[in-house]
């Protein structure tokens, strides 16, 4: 494999701005001191907090390879911290996602702006499933990448300031279709939305309307928002 699938690139769309802005929302509650994991328990626990967790998959930095957990032999389908990330392989098999169904994907080829390729395949494989977030659990070779799956971890919650930067990153890392990822974080957090040429509406808390702009090709250009009845004038990114 060499480059990725054009059904994970908008996969990866549809979900980057929603698993970025959860990646943050875990940030601030977990502590990221120094960390112990029993897989076996499932648990993770780092700066007094431990949370549930499960095995997404793991990256060689030297191979520069991705290896999902379900296709480690030190762990297997029925392993306690893999059974439930089954579904990524599931969906992949569904939707034709070759990421999500060979065991080990060759990353050597990416030059992108993330640390690595293994990043963008545990985001996507996080925004699969959902939850509290993931985790890159370093080890000396690599990092392992683990889901958080555990109640007490909060959810995300809607808010428009942050919109325009969490579009702007998420479109670097998932470039494929910008205005979908706007629509995936709107939906996600029930907001309702209305397109037209070039343009996503959004509603306000407390009045007035901001709008996404994109150009010809789809691409993200602004964020402009006009308050009401404040009065303030419009915001860019």
């Amino acid at each position: 494999m060499s480059g990725f699938s054009s059904a994970f690139e908008r996969l990866g769309a549809a979900l980057a701005a929603v698993v970025l802005q959860q990646q943050e929302t875990l940030a601030e509650f977990l502590p990221r001191e120094d960390w112990s994991a029993d897989l076996t328990a499932r648990s993770y626990a780092s700066g007094g907090v431990t949370v549930r967790v499960s095995l997404l998959g793991s990256y060689a930095a030297r191979e520069r390879t991705w290896l999902w957990g379900w296709a480690n032999p030190q762990f297997g389908d029925d392993h306690p911290a893999v059974a439930p990330t089954l579904r990524i392989r599931e969906l992949g098999e569904r939707l034709g996602i070759p990421e999500f169904t060979t065991p080990e994907i060759d990353l050597g080829w990416y030059t992108g702006p993330a640390g690595h390729g293994g990043e963008l395949v545990a985001m996507a494989a996080g925004g699969v499933l959902g939850g509290g977030g993931y985790i890159g659990a370093g080890y000396d070779g690599g990092s392992a990448y683990l889901h958080v799956d555990d109640p007490q971890a909060p959810p995300a919650v809607w808010d428009p300031v942050p919109v325009p930067r969490l579009l702007m990153n998420a479109a670097s890392l998932f470039p494929r279709d910008p205005r979908l990822t706007l629509a995936r974080l709107l939906s996600h957090h029930r907001v309702p939305y209305r397109e037209t040429d070039g343009v996503t509406e959004v509603p306000l808390p407390g009045g007035g309307t901001a709008r996404a702009h994109f150009d010809a090709l789809g691409r993200f250009l602004d964020w402009e928002a006009e308050l009401s009845p404040a009065g303030l004038s419009p915001t860019g990114p």
